[in-house]
């Protein structure tokens, strides 16, 4: 082989490698953090998080003692539930879709119009609303209270605080951040798998931070911006409008959800009016429903088919497996 014939091939195979490398930044992007971020205000214990999930569990923190935080945010449906919207006290349907509890902790507003600054606040919502778990704190203070056991646990828990309200909705936001999404092929593929995913979702995932815009708003390892939205879904909710009502940009906003294990997690939308990862993509591709506030960035995307399916088998390999949760023993 000639010097020169050997130069060429060494040029052709730096060319070949540029594709790889130009995306390696890009793919850091979406990295699974080491560890998950505790406040300081409430500080991570495994005593407080296993009381926490005691009661994520608990009936009685009901009104009617028939329903429990799982109701709403079940483990074996990506921490939601697989109907349009979550059913509540009265046995109704419920305005909008239960939100996953996956990855609380590195959220920045909580429930789909963000009225709720960090996850304590966001627990203690859903218990006393009359519409959902219908049981003011005061009330579950003393339920617990009756139980000699909760006594015990949070005398140890909290020491010189004992069962408040405070401390149950610390407890409960304490195991909601150790509530993580699983690792999934995608993870295993940007920690350097490449056989870890098929070449559909590897054109995907280009699409996806290129062409499709899709990263606009799904941005980072959570696939989120934490920011609020009009996509153009048909609704009379006006969102986050509720608590910005001179801006007209949130008036029909939701807040951009996680997509980590999107495919446990249907259906989809603030509303559950979307059934399956195609039709979210058909709403895309056709830049949403007319509304005055939509925001700009929801604009007609020119994908193909093939390509709407790329994106999708990209999404798909942000699952992983399901996750065994075992339920805590309550006591009597």
């Amino acid at each position: 082989m000639t010097f020169r014939n050997a130069c060429g091939l060494l040029v052709l195979a730096l060319l070949a490698s540029l594709p790889a490398f130009a995306q390696a930044p890009l793919k850091e992007q979406y990295r699974r953090p080491a560890e998950i971020p505790f406040p300081a205000a409430n500080p991570y214990t495994p005593e407080k998080a296993a009381l926490g999930k005691a009661l994520f569990f608990e009936p009685r923190l009901s009104g009617a003692q028939n329903m429990t935080c799982a109701t709403c945010h079940n483990p074996s449906f990506g921490w939601e539930v697989p109907v349009k919207t979550a059913i509540g006290a009265k046995n109704e349907p419920l305005g909008r879709q239960a939100p996953t509890v996956l990855n609380v902790a590195w959220m920045e507003h909580f429930f789909w119009d963000g009225r709720a600054p960090n996850a304590e606040a966001q627990a203690k919502g859903p218990i006393e609303a009359d519409v959902e778990m219908n049981l003011p704190l005061a009330e579950a203070v003393k339920r617990l209270g009756a139980i000699p056991e909760y006594r015990t646990w949070f005398g140890r828990v909290f020491p010189g605080e004992g069962i408040t309200p405070d401390s149950i909705v610390k407890a409960i936001a304490t195991f909601e951040r150790t509530v993580v999404a699983s690792y999934s092929p995608f993870d295993a593929w940007i920690d350097g798998d490449e056989n870890a995913i098929p070449a559909a979702a590897k054109r995907g995932f280009e699409l996806f931070n290129s062409k499709a815009k899709c990263n606009a708003c799904h941005t980072g390892w959570n696939f989120t911006d934490n920011r609020f939205h009009n996509i153009g879904t048909p609704s009379d909710d006006i969102g986050r409008g509720k608590y910005e009502p001179q801006n007209v940009k949130a008036q029909g906003a939701f807040k951009t959800p996680s997509l980590r294990d999107i495919e446990q997690r249907a259906p989809y939308m603030h509303n559950g009016s979307v059934a399956t990862l195609v039709d979210v993509m058909v709403h895309y591709v056709t830049g949403g429903g007319d509304s005055p506030s939509k925001s700009p960035l929801m604009q007609p995307v020119p994908l193909n088919a093939d390509e709407v399916n790329d994106i999708v088998a990209f999404m798909r390999s942000l699952t992983g497996s399901k996750q065994v949760v075992t339920l805590p023993i309550l006591p009597n």
